[in-house]
């Protein structure tokens, strides 16, 4: 099993979970999270003073997975979420050495 941490903008949330599903991922987990990258912020004014915005806002979305899709996901993550400009967000990795489903004891594989 895999787990894939997507950082992507908000507006792009519905067409990566569309892609996922797709694929038959049905389950996820969001985060609303602020972070900067290569983007690295704007500056904003207010009320005549002008300031740094360094935190833009993103959202994390965890999908935890089979190994067989991983690379399936990540073309589909890729598709839904790029609009060819900086900011667009990171794909990470992760391997998962267990699950359980809490209400009935399933691991592995089942619990996904």
């Amino acid at each position: 099993m895999k787990k894939l941490e997507i950082i992507t903008r908000p507006f792009k949330v519905e067409a990566v979970k569309e892609a996922l599903a797709h694929l038959g991922i049905k389950g996820m987990t969001l985060t609303d999270v602020k972070g900067f990258g290569r983007q690295m912020g704007h500056k904003e004014v207010y009320r005549g003073a002008e300031y740094e915005v360094d935190f833009l806002p993103k959202v994390k979305m965890e999908v935890i997975l089979d190994d067989s899709l991983v690379d399936q996901a990540i073309d589909a993550v890729i598709k839904a979420a790029r609009t060819n400009r900086v900011g667009d967000g990171k794909i990470f990795v992760y391997p998962v050495e267990n699950a359980v489903r809490i209400r009935t004891g399933e691991s592995g594989d089942q619990a996904i």
